[in-house]
Order: structure tokens, then C-alpha cells, then sequence
């Protein structure tokens, strides 16, 4: 009888565990363990692609003496002609990250040094001359 009842309660243990593990789904192609395929991930690669979107490319952008570049969060910025300085938040300034500080306003920007935005409040760049720059990222012009 002891037998018996020892041979119930592991059974009994045994269908409750299994129970429990098929209630985790991980078999793939399941809800849990959904298969991608790799033409879906190149056709949603492609459409990427074709949106262009602003933060994709490095764009050649203009500006005169006395414009203002101000960048979203996370824009990049590289000056390639021109003499310009950083335009800070009050507080904490443009990321040089070529030179390893933080850019004030006034401070002069070196060219072919990539300077990084790293919050949307105001901090960018101000042309002291024409200068063409690159921007990788949202801003806009003032």
C-alpha cells in the first residue's frame, strides 16, 4: 500500500511539472519563439533604406556667418570649413568627441572633429564665418 501511494504522488508530481513546462512555449515558430525569416529581415531593411531617413547619412549642410545649428538629441556634427563655435545649454556643453571635452559657448570648434548633441536643448553650433559642416541627425537652422 505504501508502495502504491509513493508511486501516486511521483506520477502525480510528474504530470504537474510537465504541465508547468508546456505552459512555456519556446518551440520555435511559436508565439514565444517566433522565426524570422531572412527575407523578411532584408525586405524591412530595404524599406529602411528607401524612408532615408535623417539619421542614416551624413548630410553636406551650408551655413553663413551668424547662422545657428541646432541639433536633436543624439546629432552628429563635423565642421569641414570655416571657423565656428559651440553654442551650450547654460549648463553642460557639445560633446568633442575627437578631443575629448565638452565644448562652452564660444569655444572655438576644430574642423574635422565630431561633436555630438546629446540632449534636444539648444546646444549646437554657431558659423563665425560660411562654413559647410556634416550632420548626422535631426536640427534645425536659425
Amino acid at each position: 500500500m505504501k508502495k502504491v501511494v509513493t508511486v501516486l504522488v511521483v506520477l502525480i508530481a510528474i504530470v504537474g511539472l510537465t504541465a508547468v513546462a508546456g505552459a512555456v512555449d519556446t518551440t520555435p515558430g511559436s508565439e514565444g519563439d517566433p522565426v524570422v525569416t531572412k527575407s523578411y529581415v532584408d525586405a524591412q531593411i530595404a524599406q529602411l533604406k528607401s524612408g532615408g531617413s535623417a539619421s542614416d547619412t551624413y548630410k553636406a549642410v551650408q551655413l553663413t556667418a551668424g547662422q545657428k545649428l541646432i541639433g536633436n538629441e543624439g546629432t552628429e556634427v563635423i565642421l569641414r570649413s570655416g571657423e565656428a563655435t559651440a553654442i551650450d545649454n547654460g549648463a553642460n556643453g557639445v560633446s568633442d568627441i575627437t578631443g575629448a571635452k565638452d565644448l562652452m559657448t564660444g569655444q572655438t570648434v576644430a574642423q574635422n572633429h565630431l561633436l555630438l548633441i546629446p540632449r534636444s536643448d539648444g546646444r549646437g553650433i554657431l558659423a563665425a564665418t560660411e562654413v559647410w559642416i556634416m550632420v548626422r541627425g535631426s536640427y534645425t537652422i536659425q
